[in-house]
């Protein structure tokens, strides 16, 4: 079955790694699967969550035909301290 993964970094850059998988590969067995870890030495999947399709999961999930596994940076700003952008300004 053909997936991928996915990651961004804050400057940018980034892959989006596609893969010819097993049934019944996990995320984290794809994850590993990519090397994506290896271009991206950052990546500390203890601490940093992932998803598919901007769903979270745990990385036992089992992979569907076609899905993207997607690794989330940690959020650096809060966002309680953040100023909100005006959405209606320019309305």
């Amino acid at each position: 079955m053909q997936v991928s993964v996915a990651y961004a970094t804050s400057n940018g850059e980034g892959a989006w790694i596609e893969l010819e998988m097993q049934e019944g590969t996990t995320a984290e067995q794809a994850i590993q699967a990519s090397g994506i870890l290896n271009r991206f030495p950052e990546i500390d999947l203890a601490s940093q969550k992932i998803g598919v399709f901007g769903k979270l999961v745990k990385p036992d999930q089992t992979l569907g035909e076609f899905d993207r596994v997607e690794i989330y940076r940690p959020i650096t700003a809060d966002p309680k301290t953040v100023p909100r952008r005006d959405t209606n300004s320019n309305q």
